[in-house]
């Protein structure tokens, strides 16, 4: 469910150098042709703030979620830190792709904590627990969910993520229940999204988010806004914490 493949669009003048894999375009839109949940029919504008929805990766992507410049680019690193992640955790990342944050969250919370990596696509989730046997990650369960259901365990999660993948729900009103659902009492909702404020980071417009507008859509569906963090290059951390009850 990531949406990096189809996000980048090439820079101009001395920043080409800098994002050469830019040139590759039309690599890229060759592979989202094969992708799954993609094309017109999956387009919707949100009820609440008429965003578009961005269409979803297919699988045929998977590679460009785990390329070098990612690294660079998102630092995940320090979004690590941002999460407070404690050991023992139980943490779902949802539209987890091909593992990139997943294994990441595993390793932080350590073997007594839980990583339910989920995602719509069969196909996506076998090169995620790939990536688990390989590093020999251990604490990592994948779950196949649905466009309107993450399908995780009912109120048993510290903590959900959703990092680079909000803007892709088609049912993201069904998918913020379904969520909250699945979040202890006090549990915490993170987003990460690019940065629609700033007209700098090359990302497409579908693909990026403002603050307002993650925020007037996550709150009526029964969460309380707490902060956003800005240490990363790119990308908002907005952080949520489950509310009683749904406004």
């Amino acid at each position: 469910m990531k949406s990096i493949l189809i996000a980048y669009r090439p820079l101009r003048n001395s920043r080409k150098t800098m994002y050469g894999h830019y040139a590759r375009v039309g690599w890229l839109l060759a592979l989202l042709a094969g992708g799954q949940h993609l094309g017109a029919a999956a387009q919707a504008v949100h009820p609440v703030t008429g965003r578009h929805i961005a269409p979803v990766m297919g699988v045929n992507g998977a590679d460009w979620l785990e390329r070098e410049e990612r690294q660079r680019e998102e630092q995940p690193e320090k979004a690590i830190l941002a999460f407070n992640l404690k050991p023992g955790m139980m943490v779902a990342d949802v539209g987890a792709g091909t593992g990139f944050y997943s294994l990441r969250v595993a390793q932080a919370i350590g073997p007594e904590g839980i990583v339910y990596a989920e995602d719509i696509q069969p196909g996506m989730l076998e090169k995620l627990n790939a990536n688990a046997a390989a590093q020999h990650v251990g604490n990592v369960v994948t779950v196949l969910g649905t466009e309107a259901d993450p399908r995780l365990p009912a109120g048993k999660l510290d903590l959900v993520l959703l990092v680079d993948v909000y803007h892709e729900f088609s049912r993201p009103q069904r998918m913020l229940d379904r969520i909250r659902d699945s979040l202890k009492p006090d549990g915490r909702l993170v987003l990460v999204e690019f940065k629609k404020e700033d007209p700098s980071v090359p990302i497409r417009p579908e693909h990026k988010m403002s603050t307002d507008e993650v925020r007037a859509e996550v709150t009526p569906q029964g969460y309380r806004f707490e902060k956003v963090v800005d240490t990363l290059p790119w990308q908002h951390i907005i952080f949520f914490r489950k509310t009683e009850s749904v406004q």
